[in-house]
């Protein structure tokens, strides 16, 4: 790996059109975008394609850096890598989804829509797990099933906070890594309301009650922060 002041001079001569400056950055990040392709070995992509998409990637964290971003080349580098990877694979449609897991989805969300409008809430991963009689996980894939991808974030209980991420091992520490700095990306990027709703909420496992009661506003507000920020998490880390 090459020095922080060396790989900075080299970014600033392929800014300038130095072609060999770029080679050199490449070939000395090329451990980072096979950390990075890792996560996508079962994406159904060549892994001679993803290794061409994560240099793409990279290629834009060059043209883009700016040294008064504080912050190493490696950091900014990740989201541009494993970015240009998801897109590519979101909008290639390269995931299938089993004729069985879309049936099931079809019949989560119905049943879903009924739930909610007799009881006023959303039932619970544990009680779509029973009444469907099938695997929590099975249920967690199933609803997202009709997304790209399975989002790590998305909520698992309403009361705890957990999300799909806090119940899935990993196999690779680069995955989280990657998972984080992509996160504190977003985190670091939302309004200060937005941003105290969600560390409350994930960090602190506060309830939707608790949290207003924090901030002086109803839980509806709450709710609808929550609801808002996760959205918008899930396009970007899709």
């Amino acid at each position: 790996m090459l020095a922080h002041e060396d790989t900075i001079k080299l970014i600033e001569n392929a800014q300038k059109g130095d072609d060999d400056s770029k080679a050199t950055l490449i070939t000395s990040n090329l451990p980072l975008i096979k950390s990075i392709v890792k996560r996508y070995k079962n994406a159904q992509i060549d892994y001679e394609d993803l290794m061409q998409l994560g240099c793409m990637g990279l290629v834009k964290a060059i043209n883009n850096f700016d040294a008064s971003y504080g912050v190493k080349f490696s950091t900014y580098a990740v989201p541009m890598i494993a970015g240009e990877i998801k897109r590519f694979i979101r909008d290639d449609g390269a995931v299938k989804v089993s004729r069985a897991l879309k049936t099931l989805s079809t019949k989560l969300h119905a049943y879903m829509d009924d739930y909610l409008q007799l009881n006023g809430h959303s039932p619970s991963i544990e009680h779509l797990a029973e009444y469907f009689e099938v695997d929590r996980q099975e249920i967690i894939f199933a609803m997202d099933s009709n997304k790209y991808p399975v989002s790590l974030y998305e909520k698992y209980d309403d009361e705890s906070g957990q999300c799909v991420m806090d119940k899935l091992p990993s196999e690779d520490d680069s995955d989280e890594l990657i998972d984080k700095i992509l996160l504190k990306k977003l985190l670091e990027e939302l309004p200060e309301r937005e941003k105290t709703v969600i560390i409350l909420r994930y960090y602190r496992d506060k309830t939707q009650s608790e949290i207003a009661s924090v901030l002086g506003v109803s839980q509806v507000q709450v709710s609808r922060i929550e609801t808002k920020v996760l959205n918008m998490m899930r396009r970007h880390l899709a």
